[in-house]
């Protein structure tokens, strides 16, 4: 066989297998996303659920046959959901736990990080290490000694009782310390020489640096104050202090007794769309925060 000859077979064969190729990678694209697709569909379905749910009238919800299209469309619903369930109130107690506890937890957290991270004292790492061994310990072991303990202190149905137990979080201050590790400790001695002082490096280095993980605890820790169900049930359940997750629990009945579902639809809809923003305005601020902290040991 000439050289001719065997030159185009051999063109031929490469650009078969680069169809292949393409072919193949194509059909795995398509799987791929009919997955990942599939995966969103079964995720958004409740919430797509809810959204109806609460745009129906009580006799459409309570039809054997359900329907996912609102026959007559009740706007109404979140007009008497957030009238009946005192929503403003709900909305004004929560803000006032969420962002009291934040900004207290972001100073204690950054306090405790920067010590860990750039001070020297005796048993530093040992002091550090027993904190850490406390996040093994689940959070509901300490619920009655807690229970216990801000019952002696007079603390029940106060906003104190909501803000203090939990200003503490041992996660943030391992993440903040993982973040502050990777600031180099040139820049500390630096200060140090120029006779800067340790609250004032941490103000005009550090914070700064640490910025993207300081933004993404304060949003987790707003988060958490906004979701938080268990406690402010125990300890707090009269109607001055009552907390959002609360006050939607016996807010929506009928004089039957029956539950208004679609009016309290309406209402986890309304309470439930302030996280919706956040995640969907800030989730790059929550992801660049985290991805930031624990490279550096």
């Amino acid at each position: 066989m000439s050289k001719e000859t065997i030159v185009p077979m051999r063109a031929r064969d490469m650009r078969r297998q680069s169809l292949h190729q393409k072919a193949g990678r194509a059909v795995y694209l398509l799987a791929v996303y009919a997955f990942l697709l599939l995966m969103a569909a079964i995720v958004l379905f409740p919430f797509y659920w809810m959204l109806i749910s609460s745009l129906k009238t009580l006799e459409e919800y309570r039809m054997s046959t359900p329907t996912f299209w609102p026959q007559r469309i009740m706007l109404g619903n979140y007009v008497t959901a957030f009238t009946t369930a005192n929503l403003g109130r709900l909305f004004l107690n929560t803000m006032i736990v969420g962002v009291v506890s934040t900004l207290l937890s972001l100073v204690i957290t950054i306090l405790t990080a920067f010590a860990f991270a750039r001070l020297e004292f005796k048993g530093k790492e040992l002091l550090f290490a027993a904190l850490l061994a406390t996040m093994m310990i689940p959070g509901e072991l300490f619920t009655i000694t807690n229970y216990s303990t801000v019952t002696t202190l007079g603390w029940r149905n106060t906003y104190t009782v909501l803000i203090v137990p939990f200003l503490v979080s041992v996660f943030y201050i391992y993440l903040l310390r993982q973040n502050f590790l990777q600031i180099p400790n040139e820049l500390y001695l630096a200060a140090k020489v120029d006779g800067t002082s340790d609250l004032k490096y941490l103000w005009k280095v550090m914070i700064p640096l640490s910025l993207p993980t300081l933004i993404s605890i304060t949003i987790l820790k707003m988060m958490g104050a906004w979701n938080s169900y268990i406690w402010p049930r125990l300890v707090a359940n009269d109607e001055a202090h009552r907390m959002i997750t609360n006050g939607l629990r016996n807010a929506f009945t009928e004089t039957t007794g029956d539950v208004n579902y679609p009016v309290q639809m309406a209402a986890v809809a309304l309470v439930s769309a302030p996280l919706f923003l956040v995640f969907i305005f800030l989730r790059k601020y929550i992801m660049s925060g985290v991805s930031r902290s624990g490279i550096k040991g």
